[in-house]
Order: structure tokens, then sequence, then C-alpha cells
């Protein structure tokens, strides 16, 4: 019987730790709701050195496009922290719905969420365009 854990999502070390700081501040706040989504992506993903993340993998400032599944529409989206959104610039934070489905899957596999007003929303990723870590940078 294989009792290994199957995990969905693979994050950074350094990721995991700055996310996990962000996520306790912000459950601190009148906002804590925020933290909710990113919370459960921390628990659940698998947790590996800066160094050894696959290139497929949406690590934190790694920009993706996507198909969206209810239109076909393809995008692109950068996950980052709450001080760097700019989601009409396509750069949306980890903390969003969107960010926090993003954050930790690989090529291939589908984003869902549901919005701040209730509506469900599914894109599937079909590029990492940029990725820090596959490009040399550890500490971004």
């Amino acid at each position: 019987m294989n009792t290994s854990p199957s995990y969905e999502r693979t994050l950074t070390d350094l990721d995991h730790a700055r996310l996990t700081t962000l996520a306790r501040r912000v459950h601190t706040s009148p906002v804590a709701h925020e933290a909710d989504d990113i919370e459960s992506a921390l628990e659940m993903a698998r947790v590996v050195p800066s160094r050894s993340v696959a290139p497929d993998v949406v690590t934190m400032y790694s920009q993706v496009q996507l198909i969206d599944s209810a239109s076909g529409r393809r995008y692109r989206l950068t996950v980052c922290y709450p001080a760097d959104a700019e989601p009409a610039a396509g750069y949306v934070s980890v903390l969003s719905p969107v960010g926090a489905s993003l954050l930790g899957l690989r090529v291939g596999a589908t984003a869902r969420w549901v919005t701040p007003a209730g509506e469900p929303g599914a894109a599937k990723v079909v590029a990492i365009l940029f990725q820090p870590e596959a490009s040399g940078d550890y500490t971004l």
C-alpha cells in the first residue's frame, strides 16, 4: 500500500517561508479572510529547495500563460505579493483567489477559484513564460 502523499502543488522553501509570514500577518488584520486560500495552499504543498524546483512550476513572480476554461481566451498573469499587484497590468496578488489558485501548479494543470462575487473561475496553465528560479534568481 502506497501511503506517500500526492501533492498537487509544489512550493519553493523561500516562497513557503515568505508566504507563511505573510499569511500570519494578514490573519491578524481586518482582511484576515484574504489569507484563507493561501493558507490552504501552504498546508497542502510539497516544499522543495529553490534551486531544485522544476521549471514548469508556478512560483512567486512567475509569468504564466493561461486559457480560460469557459471562454477559451488566452491571457498572461504574473503571481506577485500584494504590494506589487496591478491587476490591469496582469500582476495578481498571491492573496487573490486567482493568485492563490495558481501558485505551485505545473504546466497542464487547471487552476480553479471562486471570485469575491461568488462566481467560479477556471483556467489551464499552458506555459510558464518566466520563472525566477529557472533564470537563476533564487531570492526574488
